[in-house]
């Protein structure tokens, strides 16, 4: 049996800001408030996650009036049935707390950009193997940017690494020294019942200590 790592099934996209939003608790009748003030501020990736109050409405809502270019799905994804569902709701990202290669496998058939999560060495390279877009590495607040540079050493060239758990725009320098510049922010950015004014400002925040960190990516953003 060949021991040579994929090529990401799907790549990861490439967006103005490496940023991926994490609504969890988001309900349907809120959505598309909270969503648009994300997408006006600059944030390019949307994920709902599962354990949200009737999530697949959420995001059927706002996959229709997501512009071009912006990806929405679902994260805490378990089983094929809600990848199915996914697609069937408009969403292209699919973002899980494991590593298992049939939800990789299933997502990517659909076209969608994938991010499993992992922990170890051992759970970043059968992701790779089994072709994810990006790597979630979780809890990256207990991994620390100096870990988390540490195992993406014995990665292929190129693999997304993102940060997501515990991380918000006060942690991007420090992650940036480490060479890390893909996040998903949960609480930093959102939290259930915040308003969309309430979510705009903190996105605004995000944004602007992401270009303070990644200086580059800013000036490409400004010239897009």
């Amino acid at each position: 049996m060949s021991t040579r790592l994929k090529q990401p099934a799907v790549a990861w996209p490439g967006f103005r800001r490496s940023l991926v939003a994490i609504l969890r608790g988001l309900r349907p009748d809120e959505a598309e408030a909270v969503v648009g003030a994300l997408i006006e501020e600059g944030l390019e990736a949307i994920e709902i996650p599962l354990n949200s109050p009737d999530p697949f409405r959420s995001i059927k809502t706002v996959a229709r009036m997501a512009p071009a270019g912006v990806l929405i799905g679902a994260g805490t994804v378990l089983e094929i049935e809600e990848v199915d569902r996914l697609a069937d709701a408009g969403g292209r990202l699919m973002v899980s707390p494991n590593v298992a290669p049939d939800i990789i496998a299933r997502a990517s058939g659909h076209g969608m950009v994938t991010m499993p999560g992992v922990l170890t060495p051992t759970e970043a390279l059968a992701a790779v193997r089994a072709g994810a877009s990006g790597l979630k590495f979780f809890p990256a607040n207990l991994l620390g940017p100096a870990i988390i540079q540490s195992i993406s050493v014995v990665l292929p060239a190129g693999t997304v690494v993102g940060a997501v758990g515990g991380v918000g725009e006060k942690d991007f320098a420090a992650y940036a020294v480490a060479g890390i510049r893909t996040f998903g922010l949960g609480s930093s950015l959102y939290r259930p019942g915040a308003t969309a004014a309430e979510v705009r400002a903190k996105a605004r925040a995000t944004i602007a200590a992401y270009d303070a960190a990644f200086p580059l990516a800013a000036e490409e953003a400004r010239g897009a």
